[in-house]
């Protein structure tokens, strides 16, 4: 199986939740299937920042998109590269950035094996 970077990019997060797929406000929604990572650089997490990561899908693909995993992170992390469990998504996902406290510049990669 092929293993590829779906999604990439690099966004200041503060407190407007940040779509990773269409790198804009989000959730969106993305309906590629495939087994997909997110790997986040947060090296530039000081002291008092909150970031939450969340990853959005539907059980069926005419149900409501809602959450299916997530993850909080706060001050200095370390190590400096968070990486998600790997998740089989496909009726309509997405993977989401939001500063609850500050603002924070993160790198992403989310990885597809399909």
């Amino acid at each position: 199986m092929a293993i590829t970077e779906a999604f990439a990019g690099t966004e200041a997060v503060s407190t407007t939740e940040h779509s990773m797929t269409t790198d804009t406000s989000g959730p969106d929604v993305e309906t590629s299937d495939g087994i997909f990572q997110v790997f986040l650089d947060v090296s530039d997490m000081v002291t008092g920042d909150e970031l939450q990561i969340r990853i959005y899908e539907k059980v069926q693909s005419s149900d409501t998109q809602r959450i299916a995993y997530q993850s909080n992170l706060v001050g200095p992390q370390s190590p400096p590269i968070w990486v998600s469990p790997s998740l089989i998504l496909m009726h309509g996902w997405d993977a989401t950035l939001d500063a609850i406290a500050g603002t924070i510049t993160v790198t992403w990669s989310i990885r597809k094996v399909a």
